[in-house]
């Protein structure tokens, strides 16, 4: 039985300070994971920011949040 998936991210800083983060996809290992990164860091826009690659472990039937959220207001 899958314990966990991993999915790849991609993080881009852009000019305006915010983050343009992408799900690549989900994957059943690490290694497939590391493939699929592999396949598409030649790619426009990933192959310009290749920092910007992330790997994240998430357990099946586990919550990953559990602290809640607060809202920040921005004022301009």
């Amino acid at each position: 039985m899958l314990e966990s998936v991993y999915v790849l991210w991609h993080i881009h800083r852009m000019p305006n300070g915010e983050d343009d983060e992408k799900i690549i996809g989900v994957y059943a290992s690490n290694l497939d994971a590391r493939s699929a990164q592999a396949r598409v860091s030649d790619k426009p826009g990933f192959i310009d920011c290749p920092e910007g690659f992330l790997i994240v472990e998430y357990k099946i039937g586990k919550d990953s949040w559990e602290e809640g959220y607060l809202t920040e207001v921005y004022s301009r």
